[in-house]
Protein backbone atom coordinates (compact mmCIF):
# COMPACT_ATOMS: atom_id res chain seq x y z
CA UNK A 1 0.00 0.00 0.00
CA UNK A 2 2.99 2.23 0.80
CA UNK A 3 4.85 1.88 -2.49
CA UNK A 4 1.27 2.13 -3.98
CA UNK A 5 0.93 5.84 -2.51
CA UNK A 6 4.50 6.59 -3.17
CA UNK A 7 4.26 5.75 -6.89
CA UNK A 8 0.89 8.17 -7.26
CA UNK A 9 2.58 10.70 -5.25
CA UNK A 10 5.26 10.68 -7.91
CA UNK A 11 3.24 10.95 -11.21
CA UNK A 12 1.31 13.66 -9.27
CA UNK A 13 4.37 15.43 -9.31
CA UNK A 14 5.08 15.11 -12.70
CA UNK A 15 3.97 17.70 -14.61
CA UNK A 16 4.67 19.54 -17.82
CA UNK A 17 3.31 22.57 -19.48
CA UNK A 18 3.57 21.66 -23.51
CA UNK A 19 3.51 24.09 -26.40
CA UNK A 20 0.12 21.41 -27.69
CA UNK A 21 -1.93 22.49 -25.03
CA UNK A 22 -1.25 26.36 -23.27
CA UNK A 23 -4.25 25.94 -21.04
CA UNK A 24 -3.44 22.37 -18.91
CA UNK A 25 -0.75 20.72 -18.01
CA UNK A 26 -0.11 17.20 -19.15
CA UNK A 27 -0.13 15.13 -16.30
CA UNK A 28 2.45 12.01 -16.07
CA UNK A 29 1.13 8.11 -16.05
CA UNK A 30 3.76 5.01 -15.43
CA UNK A 31 2.17 2.78 -17.75
CA UNK A 32 -0.05 2.86 -20.62
CA UNK A 33 -1.92 -0.03 -22.41
CA UNK A 34 -4.79 1.63 -24.68
CA UNK A 35 -4.39 1.89 -28.53
CA UNK A 36 -4.10 6.07 -28.70
CA UNK A 37 -1.23 6.97 -30.90
CA UNK A 38 1.40 9.57 -29.88
CA UNK A 39 0.69 12.75 -30.58
CA UNK A 40 4.27 13.72 -31.51
CA UNK A 41 6.12 10.68 -33.53
CA UNK A 42 1.82 9.50 -33.83
CA UNK A 43 3.57 5.61 -33.17
CA UNK A 44 1.29 3.40 -30.31
CA UNK A 45 1.80 4.27 -27.25
CA UNK A 46 3.06 1.57 -24.49
CA UNK A 47 4.80 2.17 -21.16
CA UNK A 48 5.25 5.65 -19.90
CA UNK A 49 3.44 8.48 -20.81
CA UNK A 50 2.09 11.99 -20.32
CA UNK A 51 -1.75 13.17 -20.80
CA UNK A 52 -4.26 16.23 -20.57
CA UNK A 53 -6.76 14.81 -18.15
CA UNK A 54 -9.27 17.85 -18.48
CA UNK A 55 -12.76 17.42 -19.33
CA UNK A 56 -13.19 18.54 -22.83
CA UNK A 57 -9.36 18.42 -24.52
CA UNK A 58 -8.16 15.72 -26.46
CA UNK A 59 -6.24 13.96 -24.77
CA UNK A 60 -3.13 15.25 -25.89
CA UNK A 61 -1.22 12.01 -25.74
CA UNK A 62 2.60 11.48 -25.38
CA UNK A 63 5.26 9.30 -25.25
CA UNK A 64 7.44 10.68 -22.38
CA UNK A 65 10.33 10.59 -24.69
CA UNK A 66 8.53 12.84 -27.05
CA UNK A 67 6.42 14.69 -24.43
CA UNK A 68 9.90 15.39 -22.85
CA UNK A 69 12.04 16.41 -26.35
CA UNK A 70 14.12 19.70 -26.04
CA UNK A 71 12.83 22.53 -27.41
CA UNK A 72 15.81 23.71 -29.42
CA UNK A 73 18.44 22.10 -30.38
CA UNK A 74 21.75 22.59 -33.33
CA UNK A 75 21.85 19.51 -35.39
CA UNK A 76 24.87 18.34 -37.80
CA UNK A 77 22.54 18.92 -41.02
CA UNK A 78 21.75 22.55 -40.40
CA UNK A 79 25.30 23.95 -38.17
CA UNK A 80 24.27 27.58 -39.12
CA UNK A 81 21.09 27.93 -36.81
CA UNK A 82 19.43 26.04 -34.02
CA UNK A 83 15.90 24.43 -34.57
CA UNK A 84 13.34 25.05 -32.68
CA UNK A 85 10.98 21.97 -31.71
CA UNK A 86 6.94 22.96 -33.76
CA UNK A 87 3.71 20.94 -34.44
CA UNK A 88 2.93 19.13 -37.15
CA UNK A 89 1.12 21.94 -39.37
CA UNK A 90 2.70 25.03 -40.65
CA UNK A 91 -0.23 27.88 -40.61
CA UNK A 92 0.83 29.95 -43.64
CA UNK A 93 -2.70 32.54 -43.46
CA UNK A 94 -4.14 30.93 -46.69
CA UNK A 95 -3.69 27.14 -45.33
CA UNK A 96 -2.36 24.74 -43.03
CA UNK A 97 0.13 22.55 -44.89
CA UNK A 98 2.69 19.47 -43.45
CA UNK A 99 6.34 20.30 -43.39
CA UNK A 100 8.72 18.31 -45.56
CA UNK A 101 11.59 16.90 -44.24
CA UNK A 102 15.07 17.44 -45.38
CA UNK A 103 16.16 13.84 -44.72
CA UNK A 104 13.16 11.57 -45.33
CA UNK A 105 12.01 14.03 -48.13
CA UNK A 106 8.65 13.18 -47.08
CA UNK A 107 5.60 14.91 -44.99
CA UNK A 108 4.43 13.56 -42.29
CA UNK A 109 2.11 13.87 -39.59
CA UNK A 110 4.40 14.47 -36.60
CA UNK A 111 6.48 17.09 -34.66
CA UNK A 112 8.75 18.88 -36.37
CA UNK A 113 12.54 20.86 -35.88
CA UNK A 114 12.68 23.77 -37.50
CA UNK A 115 14.87 26.63 -38.63
CA UNK A 116 12.54 29.13 -39.88
CA UNK A 117 14.41 31.37 -41.35
CA UNK A 118 15.73 28.52 -43.83
CA UNK A 119 12.46 26.74 -44.36
CA UNK A 120 14.69 23.34 -42.99
CA UNK A 121 12.89 20.39 -41.26
CA UNK A 122 13.69 17.75 -39.44
CA UNK A 123 11.19 15.17 -38.13
CA UNK A 124 11.44 14.59 -34.00
CA UNK A 125 12.37 10.72 -35.44
CA UNK A 126 14.73 12.08 -38.34
CA UNK A 127 16.66 13.88 -36.31
CA UNK A 128 17.94 11.72 -33.47
CA UNK A 129 21.71 12.12 -33.23
CA UNK A 130 22.41 8.50 -32.26
CA UNK A 131 25.31 7.76 -34.47
CA UNK A 132 24.86 4.37 -35.06
CA UNK A 133 21.78 1.96 -35.28
CA UNK A 134 22.55 -1.53 -33.56
CA UNK A 135 19.80 -3.00 -31.22
CA UNK A 136 17.25 -1.26 -33.42
CA UNK A 137 18.09 -2.50 -36.38
CA UNK A 138 17.65 -6.13 -36.72
CA UNK A 139 18.79 -7.02 -40.31
CA UNK A 140 22.88 -6.97 -39.48
CA UNK A 141 25.56 -7.79 -37.38
CA UNK A 142 27.61 -4.61 -37.18
CA UNK A 143 26.67 -1.24 -36.05
CA UNK A 144 25.52 0.88 -38.79
CA UNK A 145 26.77 4.25 -38.95
CA UNK A 146 24.50 7.18 -40.11
CA UNK A 147 26.61 9.35 -43.14
CA UNK A 148 25.36 13.40 -42.31
CA UNK A 149 25.92 13.73 -46.11
CA UNK A 150 23.73 13.82 -49.40
CA UNK A 151 24.76 11.59 -51.43
CA UNK A 152 24.01 9.66 -54.28
CA UNK A 153 24.25 5.38 -53.65
CA UNK A 154 22.58 2.29 -54.05
CA UNK A 155 20.84 0.18 -50.86
CA UNK A 156 22.29 -3.18 -50.37
CA UNK A 157 19.23 -4.03 -49.13
CA UNK A 158 16.04 -2.82 -51.38
CA UNK A 159 18.58 -2.40 -54.53
CA UNK A 160 17.29 1.01 -55.11
CA UNK A 161 19.35 3.97 -56.01
CA UNK A 162 18.83 7.05 -54.09
CA UNK A 163 20.37 10.49 -52.77
CA UNK A 164 19.76 10.61 -49.48
CA UNK A 165 21.78 9.96 -45.68
CA UNK A 166 22.48 6.29 -45.80
CA UNK A 167 23.70 4.11 -43.00
CA UNK A 168 26.66 2.41 -43.61
CA UNK A 169 28.57 -0.94 -41.76
CA UNK A 170 32.50 0.02 -42.27
CA UNK A 171 33.40 -3.34 -41.52
CA UNK A 172 31.82 -5.15 -45.02
CA UNK A 173 31.00 -1.77 -46.66
CA UNK A 174 26.99 -2.46 -46.51
CA UNK A 175 25.05 0.70 -47.35
CA UNK A 176 21.72 1.16 -46.40
CA UNK A 177 18.27 3.09 -46.50
CA UNK A 178 17.38 4.02 -42.68
CA UNK A 179 13.77 2.70 -43.76
CA UNK A 180 14.78 -0.53 -44.98
CA UNK A 181 17.12 -0.92 -41.98
CA UNK A 182 13.76 -0.78 -39.35
CA UNK A 183 11.23 -2.23 -41.93
CA UNK A 184 12.81 -5.73 -43.14
CA UNK A 185 12.64 -8.58 -39.70
CA UNK A 186 15.40 -11.05 -39.67
CA UNK A 187 13.42 -14.15 -39.70
CA UNK A 188 9.51 -14.65 -41.55
CA UNK A 189 7.23 -17.10 -41.61
CA UNK A 190 5.11 -17.11 -45.13
CA UNK A 191 1.97 -19.54 -46.06
CA UNK A 192 3.96 -21.07 -49.08
CA UNK A 193 7.12 -23.18 -46.96
CA UNK A 194 7.35 -24.49 -44.13
CA UNK A 195 10.57 -23.56 -42.30
CA UNK A 196 10.99 -19.63 -41.86
CA UNK A 197 12.88 -17.99 -44.35
CA UNK A 198 15.69 -15.94 -43.24
CA UNK A 199 16.95 -12.42 -44.31
CA UNK A 200 20.19 -12.30 -46.78
CA UNK A 201 21.61 -10.26 -48.75
CA UNK A 202 24.82 -9.19 -50.62
CA UNK A 203 27.26 -8.84 -47.61
CA UNK A 204 26.78 -12.33 -47.03
CA UNK A 205 28.12 -13.05 -50.48
CA UNK A 206 24.64 -15.11 -51.79
CA UNK A 207 25.48 -14.64 -55.27
CA UNK A 208 24.42 -17.28 -57.59
CA UNK A 209 25.00 -16.97 -61.27
CA UNK A 210 21.98 -18.72 -62.46
CA UNK A 211 18.87 -16.68 -62.34
CA UNK A 212 16.43 -17.21 -59.46
CA UNK A 213 12.90 -16.75 -59.53
CA UNK A 214 10.67 -15.50 -55.96
CA UNK A 215 8.40 -18.44 -54.98
CA UNK A 216 5.49 -15.91 -54.33
CA UNK A 217 5.48 -14.06 -57.18
CA UNK A 218 7.20 -16.24 -59.68
CA UNK A 219 9.48 -12.91 -61.22
CA UNK A 220 13.16 -12.67 -61.62
CA UNK A 221 15.08 -12.00 -58.41
CA UNK A 222 18.16 -10.30 -58.21
CA UNK A 223 20.73 -12.23 -55.57
CA UNK A 224 22.84 -8.87 -55.33
CA UNK A 225 21.01 -7.51 -53.06
CA UNK A 226 18.40 -9.02 -50.24
CA UNK A 227 15.99 -11.45 -50.14
CA UNK A 228 14.20 -13.85 -48.22
CA UNK A 229 15.89 -17.28 -48.26
CA UNK A 230 15.12 -21.19 -46.91
CA UNK A 231 18.82 -22.72 -47.00
CA UNK A 232 17.18 -25.94 -46.47
CA UNK A 233 15.22 -26.17 -49.38
CA UNK A 234 16.62 -23.31 -51.39
CA UNK A 235 13.29 -21.47 -51.37
CA UNK A 236 13.72 -17.53 -52.25
CA UNK A 237 11.49 -14.71 -52.12
CA UNK A 238 11.43 -11.02 -52.40
CA UNK A 239 11.69 -9.04 -49.38
CA UNK A 240 8.50 -7.31 -50.35
CA UNK A 241 6.67 -10.59 -51.73
CA UNK A 242 7.28 -12.28 -47.94
CA UNK A 243 5.81 -9.51 -45.97
CA UNK A 244 2.53 -8.84 -48.23
CA UNK A 245 -0.30 -9.92 -45.32
CA UNK A 246 -1.75 -12.27 -47.69
CA UNK A 247 1.61 -14.20 -47.52
CA UNK A 248 2.64 -13.86 -43.94
CA UNK A 249 2.17 -16.04 -41.69
CA UNK A 250 0.96 -14.95 -37.96
CA UNK A 251 2.60 -17.12 -35.46
CA UNK A 252 5.18 -16.40 -32.78
CA UNK A 253 8.50 -16.60 -34.37
CA UNK A 254 10.26 -16.79 -31.15
CA UNK A 255 9.18 -20.52 -30.19
CA UNK A 256 11.31 -21.59 -33.04
CA UNK A 257 14.70 -22.61 -33.99
CA UNK A 258 16.15 -21.62 -37.27
CA UNK A 259 16.07 -25.26 -38.46
CA UNK A 260 13.09 -26.26 -37.45
CA UNK A 261 9.92 -26.99 -39.33
CA UNK A 262 7.24 -24.99 -38.47
CA UNK A 263 4.26 -27.15 -37.64
CA UNK A 264 1.84 -27.80 -40.52
CA UNK A 265 -2.35 -28.51 -40.35
CA UNK A 266 -2.35 -32.07 -39.88
CA UNK A 267 -5.11 -33.50 -42.27
CA UNK A 268 -6.07 -36.83 -40.62
CA UNK A 269 -6.14 -35.77 -37.50
CA UNK A 270 -10.20 -35.14 -36.73
CA UNK A 271 -10.34 -34.67 -40.16
CA UNK A 272 -12.82 -37.54 -41.04
CA UNK A 273 -16.04 -36.66 -42.51
CA UNK A 274 -17.61 -40.39 -42.72
CA UNK A 275 -18.65 -43.15 -40.60
CA UNK A 276 -17.90 -46.77 -42.22
CA UNK A 277 -21.17 -48.60 -41.66
CA UNK A 278 -20.30 -51.85 -43.68
CA UNK A 279 -17.11 -53.26 -45.27
CA UNK A 280 -16.08 -55.27 -47.91
CA UNK A 281 -13.28 -56.83 -48.91
CA UNK A 282 -11.27 -56.90 -52.23
CA UNK A 283 -10.01 -60.08 -54.33
CA UNK A 284 -6.43 -58.83 -53.44
CA UNK A 285 -7.53 -59.08 -49.40
CA UNK A 286 -7.87 -54.97 -49.02
CA UNK A 287 -11.09 -53.60 -47.33
CA UNK A 288 -13.23 -50.60 -48.67
CA UNK A 289 -15.82 -48.90 -47.11
CA UNK A 290 -18.90 -50.31 -49.11
CA UNK A 291 -21.19 -48.15 -46.63
CA UNK A 292 -21.02 -45.25 -45.51
CA UNK A 293 -22.42 -42.16 -42.99
CA UNK A 294 -21.04 -38.83 -44.44
CA UNK A 295 -21.92 -35.84 -42.64
CA UNK A 296 -22.62 -34.07 -46.00
CA UNK A 297 -25.95 -36.27 -46.06
CA UNK A 298 -28.92 -37.28 -43.68
CA UNK A 299 -29.24 -41.08 -45.32
CA UNK A 300 -26.50 -44.05 -45.66
CA UNK A 301 -23.90 -44.03 -48.85
CA UNK A 302 -23.75 -47.43 -50.59
CA UNK A 303 -20.58 -47.11 -52.77
CA UNK A 304 -21.02 -48.68 -56.33
CA UNK A 305 -18.91 -49.03 -59.42
CA UNK A 306 -21.85 -48.98 -61.76
CA UNK A 307 -22.28 -46.64 -64.65
CA UNK A 308 -24.80 -44.10 -63.96
CA UNK A 309 -27.36 -42.75 -66.29
CA UNK A 310 -28.67 -39.02 -66.78
CA UNK A 311 -25.47 -37.32 -66.58
CA UNK A 312 -25.64 -36.82 -62.42
CA UNK A 313 -23.03 -35.09 -61.07
CA UNK A 314 -21.31 -35.17 -58.04
CA UNK A 315 -22.75 -32.91 -55.45
CA UNK A 316 -18.86 -32.23 -53.73
CA UNK A 317 -16.90 -31.37 -56.89
CA UNK A 318 -19.80 -31.26 -59.19
CA UNK A 319 -18.39 -32.96 -61.64
CA UNK A 320 -19.55 -35.69 -63.85
CA UNK A 321 -20.10 -38.87 -61.84
CA UNK A 322 -17.73 -41.65 -62.84
CA UNK A 323 -17.18 -45.31 -61.09
CA UNK A 324 -16.23 -45.96 -58.51
CA UNK A 325 -18.40 -43.80 -56.25
CA UNK A 326 -21.39 -43.33 -53.14
CA UNK A 327 -24.90 -42.66 -53.98
CA UNK A 328 -28.43 -42.47 -51.55
CA UNK A 329 -30.69 -45.03 -52.32
CA UNK A 330 -33.68 -42.39 -51.06
CA UNK A 331 -32.41 -39.95 -52.98
CA UNK A 332 -30.37 -38.53 -56.07
CA UNK A 333 -27.02 -38.11 -53.90
CA UNK A 334 -24.07 -38.96 -55.37
CA UNK A 335 -20.55 -38.69 -54.20
CA UNK A 336 -17.35 -39.92 -55.78
CA UNK A 337 -15.18 -42.36 -53.88
CA UNK A 338 -12.42 -39.37 -53.65
CA UNK A 339 -15.09 -36.26 -52.76
CA UNK A 340 -15.85 -38.74 -50.20
CA UNK A 341 -13.03 -38.94 -48.66
CA UNK A 342 -11.71 -35.32 -48.27
CA UNK A 343 -10.30 -33.58 -45.56
CA UNK A 344 -12.78 -31.41 -42.86
CA UNK A 345 -9.86 -29.50 -42.29
CA UNK A 346 -7.04 -28.01 -44.66
CA UNK A 347 -4.34 -25.76 -45.37
CA UNK A 348 -3.91 -24.09 -48.73
CA UNK A 349 -1.33 -21.79 -50.54
CA UNK A 350 -3.88 -19.22 -51.32
CA UNK A 351 -5.03 -19.11 -47.90
CA UNK A 352 -3.03 -18.33 -44.36
CA UNK A 353 -5.81 -19.82 -42.16
CA UNK A 354 -6.95 -23.58 -42.30
CA UNK A 355 -10.08 -23.69 -44.17
CA UNK A 356 -13.23 -25.96 -42.94
CA UNK A 357 -15.17 -28.57 -45.91
CA UNK A 358 -18.66 -27.16 -45.91
CA UNK A 359 -21.42 -29.15 -47.64
CA UNK A 360 -23.38 -25.90 -48.67
CA UNK A 361 -22.09 -22.64 -49.27
CA UNK A 362 -21.77 -20.40 -46.17
CA UNK A 363 -23.67 -17.57 -47.42
CA UNK A 364 -27.41 -17.00 -47.99
CA UNK A 365 -27.67 -17.29 -51.18
CA UNK A 366 -26.62 -20.93 -51.27
CA UNK A 367 -24.13 -20.17 -53.62
CA UNK A 368 -20.57 -18.98 -54.00
CA UNK A 369 -18.01 -17.60 -56.06
CA UNK A 370 -14.73 -19.34 -56.02
CA UNK A 371 -11.90 -17.24 -54.90
CA UNK A 372 -9.28 -18.83 -57.35
CA UNK A 373 -11.28 -19.60 -60.73
CA UNK A 374 -13.76 -16.58 -59.84
CA UNK A 375 -16.51 -19.15 -60.86
CA UNK A 376 -20.00 -19.20 -59.14
CA UNK A 377 -20.32 -22.70 -57.65
CA UNK A 378 -23.19 -24.61 -55.29
CA UNK A 379 -21.04 -27.49 -54.19
CA UNK A 380 -18.85 -28.14 -51.28
CA UNK A 381 -16.10 -25.63 -50.60
CA UNK A 382 -13.54 -24.83 -48.10
CA UNK A 383 -14.03 -21.68 -46.39
CA UNK A 384 -12.56 -19.64 -44.05
CA UNK A 385 -14.00 -19.15 -40.50
CA UNK A 386 -12.29 -16.16 -40.00
CA UNK A 387 -11.92 -14.33 -43.79
CA UNK A 388 -14.54 -14.11 -46.05
CA UNK A 389 -12.40 -16.58 -48.33
CA UNK A 390 -14.02 -19.64 -50.23
CA UNK A 391 -12.49 -22.55 -52.38
CA UNK A 392 -14.73 -24.96 -54.77
CA UNK A 393 -12.93 -28.48 -54.66
CA UNK A 394 -10.95 -28.76 -57.65
CA UNK A 395 -9.48 -25.51 -57.00
CA UNK A 396 -8.45 -26.72 -53.72
CA UNK A 397 -7.03 -29.67 -54.66
CA UNK A 398 -4.38 -28.02 -56.56
CA UNK A 399 -1.00 -27.08 -54.86
CA UNK A 400 1.58 -24.35 -55.55
CA UNK A 401 3.65 -26.41 -57.68
CA UNK A 402 1.41 -27.76 -61.32
CA UNK A 403 2.23 -30.37 -63.79
CA UNK A 404 0.14 -30.16 -66.34
CA UNK A 405 -0.28 -32.26 -69.80
CA UNK A 406 -0.91 -28.72 -71.66
CA UNK A 407 2.67 -27.34 -70.81
CA UNK A 408 6.06 -29.21 -71.22
CA UNK A 409 7.33 -27.41 -68.10
CA UNK A 410 6.60 -27.51 -64.32
CA UNK A 411 4.39 -24.03 -63.17
CA UNK A 412 4.74 -22.11 -59.94
CA UNK A 413 1.41 -20.43 -58.32
CA UNK A 414 2.05 -16.67 -57.78
CA UNK A 415 0.97 -15.36 -54.96
CA UNK A 416 1.22 -11.49 -56.44
CA UNK A 417 -1.38 -9.64 -58.44
CA UNK A 418 0.31 -9.51 -62.14
CA UNK A 419 -0.84 -8.31 -65.00
CA UNK A 420 -0.24 -11.16 -67.12
CA UNK A 421 -2.84 -12.62 -68.79
CA UNK A 422 -3.77 -16.77 -68.81
CA UNK A 423 -2.18 -17.97 -72.45
CA UNK A 424 -5.01 -20.41 -73.01
CA UNK A 425 -7.69 -17.72 -72.75
CA UNK A 426 -6.37 -14.82 -72.21
CA UNK A 427 -7.96 -13.89 -69.03
CA UNK A 428 -6.65 -11.95 -66.65
CA UNK A 429 -8.11 -13.44 -63.74
CA UNK A 430 -5.72 -13.88 -60.69
CA UNK A 431 -4.38 -15.88 -59.29
CA UNK A 432 -2.14 -17.68 -62.36
CA UNK A 433 0.22 -19.80 -62.34
CA UNK A 434 3.58 -19.15 -64.39
CA UNK A 435 6.36 -20.68 -65.91
CA UNK A 436 9.74 -19.71 -64.78
CA UNK A 437 11.50 -20.96 -68.53
CA UNK A 438 9.02 -19.57 -70.87
CA UNK A 439 6.58 -16.32 -70.89
CA UNK A 440 3.65 -19.30 -70.32
CA UNK A 441 0.79 -18.69 -67.65
CA UNK A 442 -2.25 -20.26 -66.83
CA UNK A 443 -5.05 -19.22 -64.82
CA UNK A 444 -7.45 -21.50 -62.13
CA UNK A 445 -10.18 -21.56 -64.64
CA UNK A 446 -8.04 -23.17 -67.34
CA UNK A 447 -5.77 -25.39 -64.93
CA UNK A 448 -9.01 -27.09 -63.55
CA UNK A 449 -10.70 -28.07 -66.78
CA UNK A 450 -11.55 -31.51 -67.28
CA UNK A 451 -9.47 -33.73 -69.75
CA UNK A 452 -12.36 -35.31 -71.18
CA UNK A 453 -15.98 -34.39 -71.43
CA UNK A 454 -19.69 -35.11 -72.49
CA UNK A 455 -21.65 -32.55 -74.57
CA UNK A 456 -25.76 -33.27 -74.72
CA UNK A 457 -26.17 -36.05 -76.79
CA UNK A 458 -23.29 -36.07 -78.65
CA UNK A 459 -22.33 -39.70 -78.89
CA UNK A 460 -18.62 -39.52 -78.68
CA UNK A 461 -16.35 -37.87 -75.43
CA UNK A 462 -14.79 -34.44 -75.95
CA UNK A 463 -10.85 -34.27 -74.90
CA UNK A 464 -9.30 -31.16 -73.90
CA UNK A 465 -7.03 -29.97 -76.78
CA UNK A 466 -4.03 -27.91 -75.99
CA UNK A 467 -2.83 -27.13 -79.86
CA UNK A 468 -4.65 -26.29 -83.03
CA UNK A 469 -5.59 -29.26 -84.71
CA UNK A 470 -4.71 -28.58 -88.15
CA UNK A 471 -2.72 -26.02 -89.85
CA UNK A 472 -5.77 -24.66 -91.92
CA UNK A 473 -5.17 -21.25 -90.23
CA UNK A 474 -9.22 -20.83 -89.98
CA UNK A 475 -10.87 -22.37 -86.83
CA UNK A 476 -14.22 -22.36 -85.46
CA UNK A 477 -16.58 -23.23 -83.42
CA UNK A 478 -19.32 -26.03 -84.81
CA UNK A 479 -21.89 -25.07 -81.90
CA UNK A 480 -21.49 -20.99 -81.32
CA UNK A 481 -19.98 -21.19 -85.44
CA UNK A 482 -17.90 -18.64 -84.25
CA UNK A 483 -14.12 -17.77 -84.86
CA UNK A 484 -11.74 -19.84 -82.12
CA UNK A 485 -7.79 -18.58 -81.24
CA UNK A 486 -5.70 -20.83 -82.53
CA UNK A 487 -3.60 -20.30 -79.21
CA UNK A 488 -6.35 -21.16 -77.12
CA UNK A 489 -7.29 -24.33 -75.48
CA UNK A 490 -10.47 -26.15 -76.92
CA UNK A 491 -12.78 -29.65 -76.52
CA UNK A 492 -12.42 -31.60 -79.28
CA UNK A 493 -13.73 -34.71 -80.95
CA UNK A 494 -11.32 -36.49 -82.61
CA UNK A 495 -14.20 -39.26 -84.29
CA UNK A 496 -16.51 -36.39 -85.61
CA UNK A 497 -14.11 -33.99 -86.38
CA UNK A 498 -15.88 -31.33 -83.99
CA UNK A 499 -13.80 -28.89 -82.29
CA UNK A 500 -15.76 -26.27 -79.38
CA UNK A 501 -14.93 -23.72 -76.86
CA UNK A 502 -14.79 -24.79 -73.40
CA UNK A 503 -17.42 -22.04 -72.45
CA UNK A 504 -19.84 -23.97 -75.63
CA UNK A 505 -19.02 -27.66 -74.24
CA UNK A 506 -19.31 -27.14 -70.45
CA UNK A 507 -21.53 -23.78 -70.33
CA UNK A 508 -20.99 -20.78 -68.31
CA UNK A 509 -21.74 -21.83 -65.26
CA UNK A 510 -19.96 -25.74 -65.22
CA UNK A 511 -19.47 -25.63 -61.29
CA UNK A 512 -23.06 -25.20 -60.32
CA UNK A 513 -25.44 -27.96 -60.37
CA UNK A 514 -29.25 -27.07 -61.84
CA UNK A 515 -32.24 -28.32 -60.98
CA UNK A 516 -31.40 -28.92 -56.91
CA UNK A 517 -34.28 -27.60 -54.84
CA UNK A 518 -33.24 -25.16 -51.33
CA UNK A 519 -35.65 -23.62 -48.74
CA UNK A 520 -35.63 -20.13 -47.94
CA UNK A 521 -37.50 -17.74 -45.33
CA UNK A 522 -38.96 -15.71 -48.04
CA UNK A 523 -40.89 -18.84 -49.37
CA UNK A 524 -42.99 -21.42 -47.98
CA UNK A 525 -41.97 -24.23 -51.09
CA UNK A 526 -39.21 -25.56 -51.93
CA UNK A 527 -37.27 -23.05 -54.42
CA UNK A 528 -35.59 -24.86 -57.41
CA UNK A 529 -32.15 -23.35 -58.65
CA UNK A 530 -32.16 -23.06 -62.29
CA UNK A 531 -29.68 -21.74 -64.64
CA UNK A 532 -31.80 -19.47 -67.35
CA UNK A 533 -35.56 -18.32 -67.71
CA UNK A 534 -36.17 -17.76 -71.89
CA UNK A 535 -39.16 -15.48 -70.33
CA UNK A 536 -36.73 -13.23 -68.18
CA UNK A 537 -39.92 -13.32 -65.83
CA UNK A 538 -39.60 -10.43 -63.08
CA UNK A 539 -37.99 -10.93 -59.60
CA UNK A 540 -40.33 -11.02 -56.69
CA UNK A 541 -37.99 -8.70 -55.08
CA UNK A 542 -35.82 -6.13 -56.80
CA UNK A 543 -38.88 -6.31 -60.07
CA UNK A 544 -35.69 -6.75 -62.43
CA UNK A 545 -36.09 -9.43 -64.72
CA UNK A 546 -34.47 -12.53 -63.87
CA UNK A 547 -32.12 -13.75 -66.60
CA UNK A 548 -29.72 -16.25 -65.03
CA UNK A 549 -28.81 -18.18 -61.61
CA UNK A 550 -33.20 -17.83 -60.92
CA UNK A 551 -34.58 -19.27 -57.61
CA UNK A 552 -38.18 -20.35 -58.90
CA UNK A 553 -40.87 -21.85 -57.61
CA UNK A 554 -43.25 -23.11 -60.39
CA UNK A 555 -46.55 -23.84 -58.47
CA UNK A 556 -46.38 -20.35 -57.17
CA UNK A 557 -44.80 -18.38 -60.21
CA UNK A 558 -42.45 -17.28 -57.45
CA UNK A 559 -39.22 -15.71 -59.14
CA UNK A 560 -36.15 -14.53 -57.59
CA UNK A 561 -32.42 -13.99 -58.59
CA UNK A 562 -29.75 -15.84 -56.17
CA UNK A 563 -28.73 -12.61 -54.86
CA UNK A 564 -32.31 -11.78 -53.24
CA UNK A 565 -33.34 -14.78 -52.13
CA UNK A 566 -32.29 -13.87 -48.94
CA UNK A 567 -33.19 -9.74 -48.28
Amino acid sequence: MRSFLKKKKMEQQQQLLHFCDSKHTLVFRQDYRGSKACCGCQESIYGPYYWCKKLGCPWYVHHKSCAELPLGLHHPLHPIHPLILSPEQIDYGKDIQFSKCKLCNESRNQYTYRCFRCDFNLHITCASLLPTLEAEAELHDHPLTRIWKWITFTCDLCGKEDKGMPFLCTTCGFWIHRTCAYQYPRRVKVVRHKHLLHLTHSSLEFHQPDPRFCQLCVQKLDTRYGLYYCSICDFVAHLNCALLSENKEDINLLEFKDEDEVPQLNESIDSVTYKVNKFNTREDGTQIAAEIKHFSHEHVLKLTDDEVLNNQKCYACVRAILPPFYSCVNCSFFLHESCAKLPKKKKHPLHRHPLTLLPKSPYQGKTFWCYACDRACNGFNYSCETCDFSLDVQCSLISDILTHPGHEHRLILSSIKSYQNCSCCDSKIYPIFRCTTCEFALDFKCATLPHTTRYGQHDHPFALCYTAEDDSNEYYCDICEEERDSKHWFYYCADCSYPAHPNCILGKYPNCMFGVAYTFECHPHPLIFIEEAKDHPKCGRCGIPCEELIYQCAQCNFNRHWYCVWK
